[in-house]
């Protein structure tokens, strides 16, 4: 026997509707107009042609064949002609190991100091993968089990009790039901006994919900990448069991200044594009000098090994240099002449380096007044910082 609809029923199904269109009208809008879109929505046009072109066997759900995804993270030319841009500018062979990795029944753990592109390269392998990077949990010292369980909507708990309209599924409970990759980044950074509630769903496979008596099976697809990165040892130690349910995949710093300079220029441009700056064709000798100040402070000598340099407290990472350049662009685009120069980046290197008031400051003036003031070609890079440092 057909039910009649009541009013109440009629209107609670208009209001719904209307809430879904307006929500799927901002959402087009939002994306649309979105600040840095989701990797699989920047780069759909190459996952497309990709798809079109991949005729090798490909795991369950997986929208791309291994050789595939690798190919989308290091670049490469298509049959067609399809240029596929480089995402990953470092060994092949470590993207290999990783999408292989997330081919079997091991998670992957991106592992490395920060700024080594961990969160970057496992946004575009979800993407590559499952079509869909946001299945994700942002790992921080606070926070809680239900995110990498579940929680209750508590309305619906209190008026009806435990029930699967209740519950609402963690990003992880959406990935395991769906056979989609799941992602937790800064997984060294969540409380040890959230940690461990990982356990379970990496290697049974299954996330129980005692409350209803009830469990979530992983259908096949399923995986997870975290990433963590070497400062944090000692903050929340991953536990031998839980580190036993991963293969962990080491992303270096780039091998060489070419390299590194390579990596900046890149991000840089896309960067400023979403911003609507201007190019930099001249930007490119301080998109170098950028590269080389961080790599010879990091690496505690200078470039040619004759000075030995004392390094700074911070970490100087490649992600840093992409901020100051990025900077260094806008302030050339919007207060200058739109060619990047040495006062455009003078202030971003100093407060990249200058962590530590105290001792940052010592290393950072012993650095200009010993190399950079010496250097040839350097004089008005000198004068630039010179002014920023007083």
């Amino acid at each position: 026997m057909t039910v009649p609809e009541t009013t109440e029923t009629t209107e609670t199904t208009a209001v719904a509707a209307t809430t879904a269109t307006t929500a799927a009208a901002v959402g087009e809008a939002s994306g649309a107009e979105a600040l840095r879109p989701h990797a699989e929505d920047a780069f759909a046009d190459e996952l497309k042609a990709l798809a079109a072109a991949d005729d090798r066997p490909r795991p369950a759900r997986w929208r791309l064949s291994p050789w595939a995804v690798a190919t989308y993270l290091q670049g490469g030319t298509l049959p067609d002609g399809t240029v596929i841009t480089p995402k990953y500018v470092g060994p092949r062979r470590l993207i290999e190991v990783a999408v292989t990795t997330l081919a079997t029944d091991r998670a992957l753990l991106l592992l490395g100091v920060p700024g080594t592109a961990k969160t970057w390269v496992s946004e575009h392998l979800a993407a590559a993968v499952s079509g869909d990077s946001t299945l994700l949990v942002q790992g921080t010292a606070g926070t809680p089990e239900e995110a990498v369980r579940y929680g209750w909507n508590y309305a619906q708990l209190l008026a009806h009790g435990p029930s699967r309209d209740a519950l609402v599924p963690s990003p992880l409970m959406r990935a395991m039901s769906e056979g989609m990759t799941a992602r937790v980044e800064e997984l060294t950074r969540i409380p040890a006994d959230v940690q461990d509630s990982l356990i379970t769903i990496l290697s049974e496979k299954t996330l129980p919900v005692p409350e209803l008596g009830q469990e979530v099976q992983a259908v096949r697809g399923f995986n997870l990448i975290a990433t963590a990165n070497d400062r944090d040892r000692g903050v929340n130690e991953l536990s031998s069991a839980l580190r036993r349910r991963f293969n962990t995949v080491v992303l270096p710093l780039p091998a060489t200044p070419d390299a590194e300079v390579d990596i900046v220029s890149r991000r840089v441009d896309q960067i400023g594009r979403s911003l609507d700056l201007p190019a930099a064709p001249e930007g490119l000798s301080e998109i170098r000098r950028v590269v080389t100040v961080f790599r010879e402070l990091r690496d505690g000598v200078t470039t040619d090994g004759r000075t030995k340099l004392k390094s700074p407290s911070g970490t100087l990472s490649t992600a840093e240099a992409i901020s100051v350049v990025t900077n260094g662009l806008a302030l050339a685009a919007h207060f200058g002449d739109g060619i990047l120069r040495p006062g455009d980046v003078a202030a971003g290197i100093l407060g990249a380096v200058v962590r530590d008031p105290a001792a940052d400051r010592v290393v950072w003036q012993e650095y200009l007044e010993t190399v950079v003031r010496e250097r040839d070609g350097w004089k008005d890079f000198y004068r630039a910082c010179r002014e920023v440092s007083v």
